[in-house]
């Protein structure tokens, strides 16, 4: 684990839907330009968790530092003030708009039109996002273009476009390639590097342990609402982490030292 300070961390985070526990005492570290994995099943607790950090849920006990400011009171919108940039699997694009409109989605551009009517500067945003896509090597032949009519990576790329574009220190993926083709999977991963090279971490969820394995410098996994590993790349493999998904393997700390107990059978 790296010796930097933290840009994110979770102490001791608990989140109850009435007799449920969704999440129970989950501590976690994200540092500087570091790719986070988040990996369980179905129901393992990561979307409760990723929306605790985002600003839709408040943590019931803990405490959410990001930088060293506690944030788990701090709606969505304070949290994207922050620099904290969620890209969900549906993107939430306007599929009717053009790139430079997504890009600046809810921060349109103003211009007066004979210095009377305020109308949208589509130019001025479109050269906007091509700084930005050229920064990440991204090429889009028309930015002219409605998203409808662009493919799923495309569309995946613009997502992250807009969120560096507004500063992003920390990006949460939400299954990036879920649904790409195998062209599109690598130019997503390589977005990925991209942010980790700018010294950005991004925190990914996804079931695909190829993608996991090839991007993440370390695996966490939870286990009915629990932290139950924190796996360095070198200390992994796609065996190791299924056990610990399944609930058949024994803990492991950040170091992939076991600490004792079987997951399946440890509370």
């Amino acid at each position: 684990m790296s010796s930097e300070q933290p840009i994110l961390e979770l102490k001791g985070v608990s989140k109850y839907f009435g007799g449920l526990t969704a999440l129970n005492n989950v501590s976690m570290q994200v540092h500087p330009g570091e790719v986070v994995a988040l990996l369980g099943d179905n129901g393992a607790g990561k979307s409760t968790l990723i929306k605790c950090v985002s600003g839709v849920y408040k943590p019931d006990r803990g405490n959410i530092l990001f930088n060293g400011e506690n944030v788990g009171n701090y709606s969505p919108s304070a949290i994207r003030d922050l620099g904290i940039e969620t890209i969900y699997q549906d993107l939430a694009l306007a599929e009717q708009l053009d790139v430079g409109a997504n890009v600046f989605l809810g921060k349109e551009k103003i211009k007066r039109l004979f210095g009377i009517l305020p109308v949208t500067d589509d130019d001025y945003m479109r050269r906007e996002a091509v700084k930005v896509l050229e920064r990440l090597d991204i090429h889009i032949p028309s930015l002219t273009q409605k998203l409808v009519r662009l493919s799923g990576g495309q569309r995946q790329a613009v997502a992250i476009a807009r969120a560096i574009y507004w500063d992003a220190r920390l990006v949460i993926m939400d299954e990036p390639t879920a649904a790409l083709g195998v062209p599109e999977q690598r130019k997503v991963l390589a977005l990925v590097r991209s942010l980790r090279d700018e010294g950005i971490p991004v925190i990914i969820i996804s079931h695909t342990m190829a993608d996991v394995m090839e991007v993440a410098d370390r695996m966490l996994v939870m286990l009915r609402g629990r932290m139950v590993a924190d796996i360095p790349r070198e200390k992994a493999t796609v065996d190791l982490l299924v056990k610990y998904i399944m609930g058949a393997g024994e803990m492991m700390d950040e170091n992939g030292i076991s600490i004792g107990g079987y997951l399946a059978g440890a509370e």
